[in-house]
């Protein structure tokens, strides 16, 4: 019996959230009911099983547990980056199993834009939800500028299409005279993530049922058959995906395996386009790791900037408010060095949001009980990685051979990570000292 120690709770709405309409939630579970599967989560992961499933055999019934309402987990508070390339193929050079690797990784990636244009296609999505506009890595000096071209000899090695930019070419679409150089790629999908999983949630029909507000408190096997609580219901089931990150090891599953640790972002409030120069669309990573992330969205008639950065370890997988302020104090400075000309202008929504790492950056994937099914793990870029896990947890749980069963299980296991207090010394150790290496990237 699995029995959880703790549920997802969430610090505040994410701005992409807060910028949608009040979401009027699928029911909650309140009976007794049967399935095939029971899918705990109903972010990036848990909704791609859903929709693969069903592609595979239409009959097979299928619940969603999400203990929230969908959009405001973790899959709603990412930066809305479906990428289409690792941000690094090697940090040690261009060795052959480096590239070998990288093109698994883009075969996932790829996968997860895959499903995105189908149901952006099906549903007439607009750009506002999925734009495939592509995405740039950005430099703000020597350092970052050596580092795009290194990572385009990289992208050379894979036969993967790129475009360079000096100081000129990406100011003229930031509107902003702080980089040094650039990278456009064109394969990276931008979306609101939030409205992509409520509109994702709300494509399903019958056999599969969404229930929101309905956390997964337990799960047990009885006679061969999974029976999962939650505080009004119960469903008894065939198997059960993990797709809740994190959360996997509340249920007992990644025991000291998994590290919990947060990223911050900060949304400005809108303002008049006239005021900042260059593309009115646009999203950047920065050159170097743990730098920070921007992105310039049309909202109607007006804009705003998305700040991302900051990285905290909080194995309670929770966060304070005092740790949202923090991490914003920075994002106000790194905002005002990069758009001198939108001094003044303040940010009107702050949050953080989650990631599990593994110890070695491989995925918690796989069968983890006779019947249970992890896609877990996801190490960032959830939106690719979790999306891409969800499709595999679908066909393994199926019994359906795929390219990405295989690559996902080709991986290591999660390694144990040391105990405590060496992990957390350690661990707090390690970002900062990264954060620093990014300098003001």
């Amino acid at each position: 019996m699995f029995v959880a120690s703790k549920l997802p709770k969430n610090n505040g709405s994410s701005g992409w959230v807060e910028m949608l309409p009040r979401r009027l939630a699928k029911p909650a579970l309140e009976s007794s009911i049967t399935a095939d599967v029971v899918v705990i989560g109903g972010g990036f992961a848990g909704l791609s099983a859903a929709r693969q499933i069903v592609r595979l055999d239409p009959t097979v019934k299928v619940v969603v547990l999400e203990a929230g309402l969908v959009g405001d987990g973790a899959s709603g508070r990412n930066s809305g980056f479906i990428i289409d390339l690792p941000h690094e193929v090697s940090a040690e050079g261009l060795g052959g199993g480096s590239l070998d690797r990288a093109r698994r990784d883009i075969k996932l990636y790829r996968t997860a834009i895959d499903l995105g244009m189908e149901l952006a296609e099906e549903h007439s999505w607009g750009k506002e939800v999925f734009d495939p506009c592509g995405r740039y890595s950005v430099a703000r000096g020597t350092q970052g500028d050596e580092h795009i071209l290194s990572y385009g000899k990289q992208l050379d090695a894979l036969g993967e299409k790129y475009e360079l930019l000096n100081t000129r070419e990406i100011g003229d679409v930031t509107g902003s005279p702080a980089y040094t150089s650039g990278m456009f790629m064109p394969g990276t999908v931008m979306i609101q993530p939030a409205d992509y999983v409520r509109r994702f949630a709300d494509t399903f029909r019958d056999p599969v049922c969404v229930y929101e507000q309905t956390p997964a408190l337990s799960f047990k096997n009885v006679g061969g058959s999974w029976v999962v609580k939650t505080p009004k219901g119960v469903i008894t089931a065939g198997k059960v995906i993990l797709a809740n990150n994190g959360h996997a090891q509340s249920f007992g599953f990644f025991k000291g395996q998994l590290l919990h640790v947060f990223t911050y972002a900060s949304l400005t409030e809108r303002f008049d386009p006239k005021r900042l120069p260059g593309h009115r669309t646009w999203a950047a990573t920065p050159a170097l790791p743990m730098g920070t992330t921007i992105r310039r969205i049309s909202d109607g008639d007006s804009d705003r900037i998305l700040v991302r950065w900051r990285y905290s370890y909080n194995p309670s997988l929770t966060i304070g408010d005092s740790q949202v302020n923090s991490a914003g104090r920075v994002h106000d400075e790194k905002f005002l060095t990069r758009f001198p000309t939108l001094k003044g202008l303040r940010m009107q929504y702050r949050w953080g949001g989650p990631m599990a790492l593994t110890w070695n950056s491989v995925p918690a994937f796989g069968e983890v009980a006779q019947g249970v099914i992890s896609a877990c793990g996801c190490n960032g870029l959830g939106a690719s990685k979790s999306s891409a896990a969800g499709i595999a947890a679908a066909d393994l749980a199926l019994g359906v051979k795929s390219e990405l069963v295989d690559i996902l299980k080709a991986y290591e296991k999660p390694k144990q990570l040391p105990p405590q207090p060496f992990l957390t010394i350690g661990a707090k150790a390690n970002m900062k000292f990264k954060e620093l290496r990014a300098g003001d990237e």
